[in-house]
């Protein structure tokens, strides 16, 4: 009797342990959102996509803020989907800076090259409210305007989210599935800068 008592407390255990593990893996796994919307374009409007992707990280505010400044960091969470090789004369910087407009070649799988130079203008670094927004573009892609806002959710953890508006004229639908996939990729590779505590741009 006591064996079988201790059997239904070791279950109702694992059981218990089990709904807050996947309570914790469903809060850190990216949430997409896609919306049809107008975008400015050469003096004309027209129609594009809003790529909205978000999820919980395990890592204080202030070491995610440093971090997501760097080029370094965009390497790291872009790797195995989309090698950046800047084609500037002095190459990436160490931090992004505000006003600057930088360039490089984009291989996709870290091989296949696709829309040319890729021009990544950094309109807006924002340290009060934890947020960069950039105005990009390339042959493909004639719009790519992404902010990245992240929010403190106590003090261990951040609620990150990356929107992109984007145009890529008769091929916006499928840029906008590849980027869904893309920073579905970049926001699992952030867990693991949380995880193994990386710092970049040092």
């Amino acid at each position: 009797m006591k064996r079988l008592n201790f059997m239904r407390q070791l279950t109702l255990l694992l059981a218990f342990s089990t709904l807050i593990m996947e309570q914790v893996l469903s809060q850190n796994k990216p949430t997409v959102e896609i919306e049809k919307v107008y975008i400015e374009y050469k003096g004309d409007t027209v129609k594009g996509r809003r790529l909205s992707v978000s999820s919980t990280i395990p890592i204080e505010i202030s070491r995610a803020w440093q971090n997501v400044q760097t080029p370094e960091l965009l390497q790291f969470v872009a790797k195995g989907m989309i090698k950046f090789k800047s084609v500037d004369a002095e190459g990436f910087p160490k931090k992004w800076q505000e006003g600057q407009t930088y360039s490089a070649k984009m291989r996709v799988f870290g091989f296949i090259p696709f829309g040319g130079i890729h021009y990544l203008n950094i309109v807006k670094v924002d340290s009060s409210n934890h947020q960069i927004s950039t105005k990009e573009w390339d042959n493909s892609a004639k719009v790519w305007n992404h902010d990245v806002r992240i929010k403190a959710i106590g003090q261990d953890s951040i609620y990150y989210e990356d929107s992109i508006e984007i145009y890529g004229g008769f091929m916006t639908g499928f840029i906008t599935a590849f980027a869904k996939r893309f920073y579905k990729h970049r926001q699992k590779r952030w867990q693991i800068v949380a995880r193994e505590n990386l710092e970049f741009g040092k």
